[in-house]
């Protein structure tokens, strides 16, 4: 081992330990890793950029504007809650042909926006099924990974995979159905393990009945009464600063049977109104005493006594796209600008009810939100939350709505056959749709998600470290001389399962992008070295790094259900290992059948 190859293994374990520990997002934590080869002169000016012209990344780039487009139809919210009206009759039917849709969905469209669109209905058949949400939305995600792994365009691991092996002279292209032969395989085992297996294992962590419930908010909520002589009488909350002293949100006015909740900071209280608030029992108290007010009663406010009127309680998701996030709510004005409130915030197993106001938002927090139903509806638009629990099961037949999805077709299929390269079919798909403005230019921009562009981006070059420095060939080496440990007719078999092992774990505690630019390359060096066909390898690699079901923080769509199934970090470890040994298991079994050593 020479010095070259210490400061790699050094500065790529340091990037690793970044991803884990999450300090910075993880496009920044991606960008330090490659300015760091690239000020160590590892890496040539256009060495260092070359991701952002590398085909996978194009495409991958492309891809989101279509799965945008077909967003944009509810084609997949109709065909979905069509097909559960069929097969009502049965819930293990109906769950079965309701994870099979998802994952043939997520085989052509991004699965992230998959997710994205089928979370609210699966909260919704949750209701309809009486269980817990939680039970449903961890498989939602798995089932959307699973049908990742049926095509090359499924997920931009498998683009990412292709483009690193076609850098290799004389590597033959990865079939757009070719992951089909061992993907379909890995679905039917991964949704049999759903509908039986995973529901006996996720515990439910939040309830059908009330949000105020989920939220644990009895003692946070209630009303008050403005008393005779009351020191807010003939005053505004705002001329008496109730949020800023007893940190108390007023929510609606109650006056004569009548809600307000236009303008409630600055509405003039008069003797008798009803206040609706937020907060907890020690500022109340101080309140009750300064302003003069009545605690009217001991049981606290439920959904169903806050929805009425006009208003309504729902969770929202930030997405990773939202201009909200790093930002506190106090700071965005989000009462102001949205016209509701936050009543309360999860996050990744815990629940937040104080002083959430000045805490700084992290993509994929779940917002308790209470407002008018005008101002809810309108939370979705411009792509800053997913609304939960809230399905629109229509067709959206708008001027060539149907285009969106003959070109994604005719793209695929075009591509299956080699007539044309996904990339180019992508890319002739988009301009189409752009020159008909069935998706605008600004559509096109906003439904890029450019933090995965840029870590995809900065990733791609680490591999041309990896392999200029020697270190594939010293980690191949390493490996190899463990292999050689056993017979001819095992040594195979043994470098697969290593291969495999290695791949899942780096992509459980990291990004699964960065866990296949590292491993491809090692695996084409040691499957040389042992003078055995490379390919059975790069798709175990491709599929190891996609089967990421052990923890919350090694796939996207995983952090997505986090929050709105008020999961624990250990509800994934209970139901995702098993599940990941039984693939491990399989590939070892299956993968040297399908594709020959």
């Amino acid at each position: 081992m020479n010095i070259e190859i210490i400061i790699v293994l050094l500065i790529l374990s340091l990037g690793f330990f970044l991803f884990i520990k999450e300090y910075f997002s993880i496009d920044v934590t991606a960008l330090i890793i490659l300015s760091s080869f690239f000020g160590l002169g590892y890496l040539t000016p256009s060495e260092a950029v070359s991701g952002f012209s590398n085909p996978a990344v194009v495409t991958i780039g492309l891809l989101f504007i279509l799965s945008s487009a077909i967003q944009k139809t509810g084609l997949l919210e109709y065909i979905v809650v069509t097909i559960n009206r069929l097969v009502h009759s049965s819930k293990t039917i109906g769950l079965a042909a309701y994870y099979f849709t998802i994952s043939i969905a997520s085989s052509l469209i991004n699965n992230t926006a998959i997710v994205a669109i089928f979370m609210p209905i699966t909260i919704r058949l949750a209701h309809n099924y009486r269980v817990s949400p939680s039970k449903m939305l961890i498989p939602l995600s798995y089932a959307a990974i699973l049908g990742g792994t049926l095509t090359l365009v499924g997920t931009s691991t498998n683009l990412l995979v292709n483009s690193i092996y076609m850098s290799y002279e004389g590597s033959q292209p990865l079939g757009m159905f070719e992951f089909l032969k061992y993907g379909s395989i890995i679905l039917v085992i991964g949704t049999l393990y759903l509908l039986f297996i995973a529901p006996r294992l996720i515990p439910s962590r939040t309830t059908t009945s009330s949000l105020t419930k989920s939220y644990h908010l009895g003692g946070y909520l209630t009303e008050m009464k403005v008393r005779k002589g009351s020191v807010l009488i003939g005053k505004s909350c705002f001329d008496r600063s109730i949020n800023q002293n007893y940190d108390v949100t007023v929510l609606d006015i109650i006056r004569e049977k009548k809600h307000i909740v236009k303008d409630i900071r600055r509405t003039i209280l008069k003797e008798g109104d009803i206040l609706f608030v937020r907060g907890t029992l020690e500022n109340f108290l101080r309140m009750k005493e300064v302003e003069g007010v009545a605690l009217l009663t001991d049981e606290k406010l439920t959904q169903s006594e806050l929805e009425q009127e006009d208003n309504e309680l729902v969770e929202c998701l930030l997405t990773d796209d939202s201009g909200l996030v790093g930002k506190s709510l106090m700071s965005t004005n989000f009462r102001q600008i949205y016209g509701a409130f936050i009543l309360a915030i999860r996050r990744e197993g815990d629940i937040f009810r104080k002083k959430i106001a000045h805490m700084k938002l992290r993509a994929f927090d779940t917002l308790l939100v209470y407002g008018p139903s005008k101002k809810i509806a309108s939370l979705s638009d411009g792509g800053n939350f997913i609304v939960l629990g809230k399905v629109q099961a229509r067709l959206i037949k708008e001027k060539f709505w149907w285009v969106s999805i003959y070109v994604v077709l005719i793209s695929i299929i075009f591509a299956a056959i080699g007539y044309i390269p996904i990339m180019k079919g992508a890319f002739l798909s988009v301009v189409i749709l752009l020159s008909l403005k069935i998706i605008t230019a600004q559509e096109s921009y906003q439904s890029i998600h450019w933090q995965v562009i840029f870590l995809i981006a900065a990733l791609i070059p680490i591999g041309i470290v990896i392999q200029k420095t020697g270190t594939a060939d010293w980690i191949g080496n390493n490996i190899s001389n463990f292999i050689f440990l056993f017979s001819s007719e095992l040594q195979p078999y043994v470098l697969l399962a290593t291969i495999y092992f290695i791949t899942m774990i780096l992509t459980e505690i990291s990004s699964n992008v960065a866990t296949a630019i590292i491993m491809v390359p090692i695996a084409i060096a040691v499957s040389n070295q042992l003078g055995l066909e490379s390919r059975p390898f790069v798709f175990t690699v491709a599929f190891a790094a996609s089967s990421s079901f052990i923890t919350p923080i090694g796939y996207q769509t995983n952090l997505m259900v986090y929050g709105p199934g008020g999961y624990k970090f250990s509800d994934y470890i209970r139901v995702g290992l098993p599940l990941s040994l039984v693939l491990f298991i399989s590939a070892i079994l299956i993968i040297p059948k399908l594709w020959h050593f």
